[in-house]
């Protein structure tokens, strides 16, 4: 079967390859999955360069969030059991946490419904509590995990600020339902929040980006805010200054969603369920921006460690290359 590998650390453009390898075999307790449709997420670029939490031995496969089908044609969800990722013909899972395929969406968008809008739900609802008539500030709201908070932070009533890099993603954050977004190469985020608040500033901010981002989050938050620190896709990791946050009177709280799976993965599967519901009445959709064939996932990982797309990039192995 037709599988990237990388065998050696760097950027992704540079180190994936497509190689012709041997199908996986399951251990106990994995099966085996056709991928059907292999979304990219940041850390399969984090994973490329050796920078991720999770360091699989050399050489791996890429992947991180698959919809795939099982050898009995259950269509699923499942975060790929590295070495063996997504970005193949085939992966392999933990067999207990696989999740049904929602219905209602095609294989790309209930890829897409996993990692991204699991965090986004466990964030907003789980850690920060956000409450309806709330207003909630997102960084980074085109992308993957900024347009899943945005639509699940509609869905909760709140009114939804989300802060972008450039006219294009504006009109993507726009398209999503934002109430009004912020482009922050052009606009001043901090006074744009305080002047949308009346000085008040936001109740919840989603940051999955962290340097900057974060800096302006501190500045912007209401008094007893809610920061949530989803991940740091800037490349620079915030060292808040702790004595701000007593002064200011907000919180600052981590999310590391994977966390749940192994700690309590009940809860993972609660709120897939709210998710699905969520998506059977179009509350969310999840927003998948480009489908490319197999060969060329390497540029597709590439162009989201770069910050150049919108939503979710998804890699179809069963797709062919436009002639």
């Amino acid at each position: 079967m037709q599988a990237w590998q990388v065998h050696e650390n760097g950027e992704p453009s540079e180190v994936m390859r497509l190689a012709e390898v041997a199908r996986p075999v399951p251990a106990d307790g994995q099966v085996l999955l056709r991928v059907r449709a292999a979304n990219v997420n940041f850390p399969d670029a984090l994973l490329c360069r050796g920078e991720y939490q999770v360091r699989p031995p050399l050489p791996f496969t890429p992947g991180v969030e698959v919809c795939g089908e099982t050898e009995d044609g259950r269509r699923v969800l499942a975060t790929p059991a590295l070495p063996h990722g997504g970005f193949a013909a085939y992966t392999l899972a933990d067999a207990a946490a696989l999740l049904d395929a929602p219905d209602c969406l095609d294989d790309a968008e209930a890829a897409a419904l996993h990692i991204g809008y699991q965090t986004g739900w466990f964030g907003l609802h789980r850690r920060a509590r956000l409450e309806a008539g709330e207003t909630l500030l997102v960084h980074a709201a085109a992308g993957g995990v900024g347009s899943a908070a945005v639509q699940l932070g509609k869905a909760a009533g709140a009114t939804v600020i989300g802060v972008v890099g450039g006219a294009e993603k504006a009109a993507v954050a726009d398209g999503l339902g934002c109430d009004l977004v912020i482009d922050r190469r052009t606009e001043n985020v901090v006074a744009a929040v305080k002047d949308a608040t009346g000085g008040r500033g936001a109740d919840v901010v989603y940051d999955p980006v962290g340097g900057d981002a974060y800096t302006q989050s501190a500045k912007a938050v209401a008094f007893e805010g809610r920061i949530v620190v989803v991940g740091f896709a800037s490349g620079t990791v915030p060292r808040p200054a702790l004595h701000h946050a007593l002064v200011k009177n907000y919180a600052v709280l981590g999310l590391h969603w994977g966390l749940y799976n192994a700690k309590n993965p009940g809860l993972v599967r609660e709120c897939h369920d709210r998710l699905t519901e969520l998506a059977a009445r179009g509350a969310i959709r999840p927003l998948v921006s480009e489908r490319v064939p197999l060969d060329e996932a390497a540029a597709a990982v590439q162009r989201v460690a770069d910050g150049t797309t919108t939503g979710r990039v998804a890699v179809l192995p069963g797709q062919e290359t436009a002639a």
